[in-house]
């Protein structure tokens, strides 16, 4: 029985499904979900991320990892951390440019925050030779004690939102149930929900995982020491709107056709993400993709790179800074947010 046809199943017998149970069960269904069965990145896949668009952006954010450890005294031992690591590019890469400072690898522990075995198993290919043993962990909790660095790419946007209508009468819950047709559709339900107010037909993205993720992240940094860098498209002020995507081969599809055949996303809520980790007691803070990217030397690398290269060779390095730092490409759709201990003066942010 497909997914599709189970949770049909599960409707009828218990009722329509939160948007966030419907996406967790579309993601991460061990028999069907995206996640378990379709672990294909790149230009042969559904999407492509920062780190396969150019080695650049691992090279930076692990010259960033460095220069944050060396800000926090350069631990004896620390933790060493990606949160919802793909396939692995992003670590490799990150990797690689901390061989410049052996020390750093000398002390440190590395750990991948994976919940999909699919992804562990090519994790574990890629890094197959790296200069340091990886762990894997399902949870931010698995990970061992100590001061904490931690990078995630495109992690936010997975971890699902309840989403809140505004209609005449109040707020209702925007719920997957079954249409006339017995098929798959979205619906509204009553609520209880103490939200903004808004204009009719408003839309309200509710992102507890994602706020819950910041917090518990934060307590960690605040209790052992430690920064954080959590990369995704999202929107740096609160507001409305639906959010909920899917995407499959490069193009966006209706969330609600082939459950688990598509990536379905919504953008990071930062607002929220900082305000839990202030919460938290942790130091916050947002820039832009291209910001970040630019104060950390994407172009002084980039250019590196083209002189060790031909005309074609050139062509194509300028192609991907593009990709990754034009403000009508991932410049500013893409967004990162630092979290980070007290007496730590996080490199370059």
């Amino acid at each position: 029985m497909s997914l599709a046809d189970r949770l049909k199943a599960q409707i009828a017998a218990t009722g329509p499904l939160t948007i966030a149970d419907y996406m967790t069960a579309c993601l991460h269904d061990p028999q069907d979900g995206y996640y378990a069965t379709r672990v294909v990145l790149g230009e042969d896949g559904d999407f492509i991320t920062a780190p396969l668009v150019s080695q650049i952006f691992g090279e930076l954010i692990g010259l960033w990892a460095v220069a944050t450890w060396q800000a926090m005294g350069s631990p004896a031992s620390f933790v060493f951390a990606e949160a919802g690591p793909g396939d692995g590019t992003l670590m490799a890469d990150m990797l690689r440019a901390a061989w410049l400072e052996p020390a750093f690898l000398a002390a440190a522990s590395l750990w991948l925050v994976e919940a999909s075995p699919a992804f562990a198993a090519q994790q574990a290919q890629r890094l197959a030779q790296a200069p340091i043993i990886p762990y894997w962990t399902g949870t931010l909790s698995g990970l061992p004690e100590g001061p904490l660095i931690l990078v995630s790419n495109e992690l936010l946007d997975c971890l699902p939102p309840r989403q809140f209508v505004r209609t005449a009468s109040g707020w209702a819950e925007r719920r997957v149930g079954l249409g006339s047709d017995g098929q798959l559709a979205f619906g509204l339900a009553p609520a209880q929900a103490a939200l903004p107010d808004a204009p009719e037909g408003s839309l309200y993205e509710d992102c507890a995982a994602q706020v819950g993720f910041a917090n518990e992240l934060a307590h960690r940094i605040v209790r052992h020491g430690g920064a954080a860098l959590l990369i995704d498209y999202g929107r740096d002020e609160p507001g409305f709107g639906d959010t909920l995507q899917a995407l499959s081969r490069h193009q966006m599809v209706d969330p609600l056709i082939c459950p688990g055949e598509a990536d379905i996303t919504v953008h990071a809520d930062f607002p929220a993400v900082l305000a839990a980790a202030r919460a938290a007691g942790a130091n916050a803070g947002l820039m832009t993709q291209g910001q970040l990217l630019l104060r950390l030397g994407l172009l002084e690398r980039a250019e590196a790179l083209a002189a060790a290269t031909d005309e074609a060779g050139m062509a194509v390095i300028e192609r991907q800074v593009e990709r990754l730092a034009a403000p009508d490409q991932m410049g500013e759709l893409f967004k990162a947010a630092w979290i980070y201990s007290e007496g730590i003066d996080p490199p370059l942010l």
